[in-house]
């Protein structure tokens, strides 16, 4: 089981690498929603915001009316962070829960 530090880290990478990759992804996706990450095997939980392909405001603790809100272990974020877990395979597996309308499903899995 991962630590709340390296989840928030493994957030923080993700964060940077969304950045890096925002001028290329900002045309084909528009997409601005308030995100929640709750880490079900530490009862914890980070907020933040997607915006121009961006992950901003990241913090922790909860966000109950997010707009897309994802549900995981710690060890199943770090992998999808690291890409060692496919998030469509996660879901299906439900290893991973994503709770979100269909079209910003569509528009979050071009950024990932």
């Amino acid at each position: 089981m991962a630590s709340v530090d390296e989840c928030r880290q493994a957030l923080q990478d993700l964060a940077a690498r969304l950045d890096r990759n925002a001028e290329a992804v900002r045309e084909r996706v528009d997409l601005d929603r308030t995100l929640a990450c709750r880490i079900t095997d530490l009862d914890t939980a980070f907020h933040g915001r997607i915006s121009g392909g961006r992950l901003v405001d990241l913090a922790d603790g909860d966000d109950p009316k997010a707009k897309i809100a994802m549900s995981a272990t710690s060890d199943d974020l770090l992998a999808l962070v690291r890409g060692e877990l496919d998030v469509t395979r996660a879901v299906a597996s439900r290893r991973v829960s994503i709770k979100a309308n269909p079209f910003d499903l569509m528009k979050l899995r071009k950024l990932l």
